[in-house]
């Protein structure tokens, strides 16, 4: 059986920056406002290294908050600096540029789209840059109800496939005869998603490496799904024998925020089958 990696997958820029700076305020007295990625192994290793993780800031008097990669709304950095927190910034660079359009659309007086998840933290923190006036389209169909409007921007979640915001702007273009379009998909998802497909294309099963509450991750599953037998899964525990039986060809990739080492353990256990 041959195992084959992508030629594109797990850490990518934002996620390796925003760990990095996590790790340089590993001092027991810094704290991650939610999950600084959407990877519960590496948060437990930050936690272990002496960065802890906080759901609000009620729960922090003192000591250093770090924004996640996922980013927050204006008023969560005023309510920090208000408490006196020293305020870190790790917010992915192509997210904060997503943000900063949601503003600058809403500014120009646009009703602001964003083609991504409503429950999505990023998603949610785009919404509250645009001042909470955007509109988050998840389906086509939610697209197709979209209410015309004078002056209309369109912008995406950074981790929506390319091929589903295509789909989706195809549905407002009839909503306004002003419309910007931001196309703010990171290069990084791109890449990964292009990879991953190429290499379905070519194996019997592929093997997702991931957090089950990372978006991005799931959407490479949902993607190499349309190929070829695919599982998601987060570690080696859990990786099943039956999965590759009967496989001359098994792929593996990973989200921008899997670790190398986790993706190291999945493919030498799968090298050991």
């Amino acid at each position: 059986m041959e195992v084959i990696l992508s030629e594109c997958l797990g850490f990518c820029y934002g996620v390796k920056r925003a760990i990095k700076i996590a790790e340089e305020h590993a001092d027991g007295k810094s704290c991650t406002l939610g999950p600084i990625i959407h990877n519960p192994q590496m948060v437990e290793r930050l936690k272990a290294e002496g960065v802890g993780t906080i759901e609000n800031l009620t729960e922090m008097e003192e000591g250093t908050i770090i924004i996640r990669s996922h980013g927050v709304g204006p008023q969560v950095y005023t309510a920090a600096q208000a408490k006196g927190l020293n305020v870190v910034d790790a917010t992915c660079p192509h997210v904060k540029k997503a943000q900063l359009s949601a503003k600058e659309l809403a500014e120009e007086g646009r009703q602001v789209a964003i083609v991504g998840e409503k429950n999505h933290p990023e998603v949610k923190s785009i919404v509250e840059w645009s001042n909470n006036r955007a509109a988050v389209l998840e389906s086509e169909e939610d697209a197709e109800n979209f209410a015309p409007c004078p002056k209309l921007g369109i912008i995406s979640q950074t981790t929506v496939s390319g091929e589903n915001f295509v789909k989706i702007v195809a549905h407002l273009l009839g909503k306004s005869n002003d419309i910007k379009i931001l196309r703010t998909i990171c290069t990084a998802t791109d890449q990964r998603q292009k990879a991953a497909l190429e290499l379905a294309g070519k194996v019997d099963v592929m093997l997702v490496i991931g957090g089950r509450n990372s978006a991005n991750t799931t959407r490479l599953a949902q993607l190499c799904e349309k190929k070829c037998r695919t599982y998601h899964l987060e570690t080696a525990k859990e990786l099943s024998p039956e999965w590759l039986e009967n496989a001359d060809k098994v792929g593996i990739t990973a989200g921008a925020s899997t670790p190398d080492w986790i993706i190291g353990e999945v493919y030498k256990k799968c090298q050991r089958i």
